[in-house]
């Protein structure tokens, strides 16, 4: 391992939108400290699989759409490969890969024995039918029959998908291997073989990456304010969690909106009024209206990106004024950004280590799966909180050792171990 190689800032990307082109940059940098050989680099930057399907699918106006999907496979050194599936208008490929890579980083930073994946179809969920998305997703399931297995590939829920969805597709792939096959598939109803504490599991996480980050920091809970960005699954139960810890959260917001209150929401009343108004928290008495974009450089110790990508970028990353960035979002931080918050000395937990707390929980739901046994809630939350306490630790040690932000210090810990994994089964 070169222990000397001095860490160098990412070059500006020409593309500073494209996430694959953010993560690869990141990877070259960890690459580099790691003084990791040709082959070894070849192997683990381009994607093993990328599989493109057309799907024809009846509307409910009689008429003949097809969509397009994709299911990128980014690697399977260290076992079967996992994540989630995106129903989204602006899934592209790019997006896809690199996701599917940061899913390899992710599993391989919380030491669990998953490669890297992500899937997508390019359409509208929200202007279909539950029967549309019914047929959508029993034909991508179809499609990749022989890509899915809870051997090979196991996919979950994401942005435009749910727990009703993944049963679905365990639905139509069990009918097509001829047996009730759980294991394939991650995030189903509890009904269906789902865990306990997997709605939560992300947040949780999050929550579990702040208060080691605090510590480190010699800040106390209670005295410490937060922003959260995002009030989807991520961000309400981030905030609800860091809210029952102590925290005071100055400012949420979602699609409809941001809001602050100076003493401190209360996050009960918020997720209450939340569920009572359609999941959007326009109208909540709560707290003031707030522009959604000052909510980033709001003047809080803490601020948790917990919505979508590239939100923290050059133009404002200058004027952000929280000591702890907790990313619960993918790639809220652009690589453009990343040299300026460095060099204003703030403590980043990256998404591959603060938002893994959910894969490290569909992994204990695939365990259960395969056992045909089911945990109880308390046995869930006890091993994912030390699994993310250890993974802190393991990169907050690696950030220090090579005197390195903790974003690169992610990246070197997870490259470090699929790499080494690959050497020893034997390389190709």
């Amino acid at each position: 391992m070169a222990a000397h190689t001095v860490y160098k800032e990412p070059a500006p990307l020409l593309d500073r939108e494209n996430p694959l082109e953010s993560m690869m940059s990141r990877f070259n940098i960890a690459a580099e400290i790691l003084g990791l050989d040709d082959e070894t680099y070849n192997v683990l930057k381009a994607p093993d699989k990328q599989v493109i399907v057309n799907l024809p699918v009846t509307m409910d106006d009689g008429k003949l759409r097809v969509f397009e999907g994709y299911r990128v496979i980014h690697n399977t050194i260290l076992g079967p490969s996992k994540g989630g599936i995106r129903y989204d208008k602006h899934v592209h490929l790019d997006e896809v890969k690199a996701l599917a890579a940061w899913m390899t980083w992710k599993c391989a930073v919380v030491d669990i024995p998953y490669g890297g994946a992500k899937g997508g179809i390019i359409c509208d969920p929200t202007t279909m039918s539950a029967g549309e998305l019914e047929r959508l997703t029993r034909a991508y399931t179809l499609a990749l029959k022989d890509v899915f297995g809870p051997d090979r590939d196991i996919p979950a829920p994401d942005m435009g998908t749910g727990p009703r969805e993944m049963a679905w597709l365990m639905d139509e792939f069990s009918k097509t291997s001829g047996a009730t096959s759980p294991a394939v598939v991650t995030g189903k109803p509890l009904v269906m073989g789902g865990s306990l504490g997997r709605t939560e599991a992300t947040g949780r996480g999050v929550m579990v990456s702040t208060l080691a980050a605090l510590a480190k920091l010699g800040l106390n809970p209670t005295e410490v304010s937060a922003a959260v960005q995002g009030f989807g699954n991520v961000g309400s139960w981030a905030a609800k969690l860091l809210f029952d810890k102590g925290l005071k959260i100055k400012a949420v917001s979602d699609i409809s909106g941001a809001y602050w209150n100076d003493n401190g929401i209360n996050i009960d009343e918020a997720i209450a009024y939340k569920n009572a108004h359609n999941g959007r928290l326009e109208g909540f008495g709560g707290a003031e209206p707030l522009n959604a974009d000052d909510l980033l450089t709001s003047n809080v110790d803490v601020l948790v990106p917990a919505a979508v990508e590239d939100v923290i970028t050059e133009h404002n990353a200058g004027d952000i004024k929280a000591k702890l960035i907790v990313e619960g979002a993918n790639g809220p931080t652009s690589a453009s950004a990343d040299p300026i918050i460095n060099e204003k000395g703030i403590l980043v937990v990256p998404d591959i280590l603060a938002n893994s707390g959910g894969v490290t929980v569909s992994y204990f739901e695939w365990v259960q799966n395969r056992q045909g046994f089911k945990w109880t809630e308390e046995m869930v939350t006890e091993r994912a909180d030390r699994i993310m306490s250890d993974a802190f630790e393991k990169v907050y040690k690696t950030s220090q050792k090579y005197k390195i932000p903790m974003r690169i210090a992610a990246y070197v810990v997870s490259i470090d171990k699929v790499a080494q994994t690959y050497k020893f089964r034997g390389g190709f």
